[in-house]
C-alpha cells in the first residue's frame, strides 16, 4: 500500500472521529475524491475492520461509523419507516421484548431494525434487547413474563380491529388488570388472547406466501383484524399487496385494493384464503385487455 492510501485512510478514520457515522457523500466531500474512491476506501476499511456499516439505509446507501459508534445511529431513526419507529421506541423503553408477545406489524419491524435490536434468547423463548440495555438488567419475573423494574399494575394492548383503513394509525386499547369496581369484566378481554392468535396465523400465512414468491415485505401499512396492507418489493420492483381474510373476494373488494393502491401509485397485489370466483376471474381477464370505454356521442 502506498503512503498516499495509507495517509487517505488515517484521514477517513479522523473523519468518523469527529463527525460520527456517515455516508460514502461526506467522505468524499471532506476528502476531495471522488465518489467511487472512496466508497473504495471504505470497503477496503470495512475489509480490515476498522469500521462498521449500518443495516439501515439512507436513501440507498448505508452508514458507515466506527466500533463503538453504534449508538449514535440513533440519530437517524427519522429515515425508518413508521412501524420500525414504533418499534424502536418500544424496545428502547422496554429494553426487553418477548417476540411472541408482540403484535405480527412489531415482529416484523423488530427484525429490520437489527442495527438497534438483537436477538436474546433465554429459557428457549426469543427475546429482543435493545441495543444500549444490558444483559443484568433483564428480570424474569414468571415463567411467561418479564419487568425491568417493579410496576403497580400490568398493562396490555390489544389491536383494534376497526383500524384498517390505510395510513390510519392503529389505535392501542388499553386494558388494565388491576382490580376495579366493575361487577362483569369487558367481553374484549376473554376474547382477545383468541383473536391475536388468529391475527398472527394469518399474518404468518401471507409472509409464507411472499416467502415462496421471493417477495420482500417493505412496510406494512396496516394490519387489522379482517385483511393486512403491506408494501412489498419483489426483485426490484414495489407493489400495494392487499390480503384479505375471507375465502369470498367481490368486486368491491377489488376496487377498495386498487384506491389504496392509487395513494402510493405502485400496481397492487390481491390475495384471500379462497380461489377468486368465475365471474370475478372473467371480469378481471377482460379489464385487463380492455382498451377503453367510450360514450357514443
Amino acid at each position: 500500500m502506498s503512503r498516499n492510501a495509507l495517509q487517505l485512510k488515517e484521514q477517513i478514520i479522523s473523519i468518523f472521529k469527529r463527525r460520527g457515522p456517515s455516508l460514502p457523500i461526506h467522505i468524499s466531500k471532506e476528502t476531495g475524491l471522488d465518489l467511487l474512491f472512496a466508497s473504495a476506501f471504505l470497503s477496503e476499511l470495512i475489509g480490515d475492520k476498522m469500521i462498521k456499516i449500518s443495516v439501515m439505509k439512507i436513501g440507498s446507501s448505508p452508514l458507515y461509523f466506527l466500533p463503538g459508534q453504534e449508538h449514535l445511529l440513533e440519530n437517524f431513526i427519522e429515515f425508518l419507516n413508521k412501524k420500525e419507529r414504533e418499534a424502536f421506541l418500544l424496545l428502547k423503553e422496554k429494553k426487553f421484548l418477548k417476540d411472541s408477545e408482540q403484535e405480527p406489524a412489531i415482529r416484523v419491524a423488530l427484525r429490520a431494525i437489527k442495527d438497534f435490536a438483537f436477538e436474546y434468547r433465554k429459557n428457549d423463548e426469543l427475546y429482543w434487547k435493545f441495543l444500549r440495555a444490558d444483559e443484568s438488567e433483564f428480570v424474569e419475573k414468571k415463567k411467561d413474563e418479564v419487568v425491568l423494574e417493579p410496576q403497580e399494575m400490568s398493562v396490555e394492548i390489544i389491536m383494534n380491529p376497526k383500524a384498517i383503513e390505510v395510513n390510519e394509525k392503529i389505535e392501542p386499547i388499553i386494558k388494565s388488570e388491576e382490580k376495579a369496581e366493575i361487577k362483569k369484566p369487558a367481553k374484549v378481554s376473554k376474547k382477545s388472547p383468541a383473536r391475536k392468535k388468529q391475527d398472527d396465523k394469518f399474518f404468518n400465512r401471507v409472509k409464507e406466501f411472499l416467502d415462496g414468491k421471493n417477495a420482500e415485505i417493505v412496510e406494512i401499512i396496516s394490519a387489522g383484524s379482517s385483511e393486512l396492507i403491506l408494501k412489498i418489493k419483489v426483485g426490484h420492483k414495489e407493489k400495494i399487496l392487499v390480503a384479505y381474510k375471507k375465502k369470498n373476494i367481490s368486486e368491491k373488494d377489488i376496487i377498495s385494493a386498487y384506491r389504496r393502491a392509487q395513494k402510493y401509485e405502485l400496481p397492487f397485489l390481491v390475495t384471500s384464503l379462497g380461489e377468486p370466483s368465475k365471474t370475478l376471474t372473467e371480469l378481471i381477464e377482460a379489464v385487463r385487455i380492455l382498451s377503453d370505454v367510450e360514450r357514443v356521442k
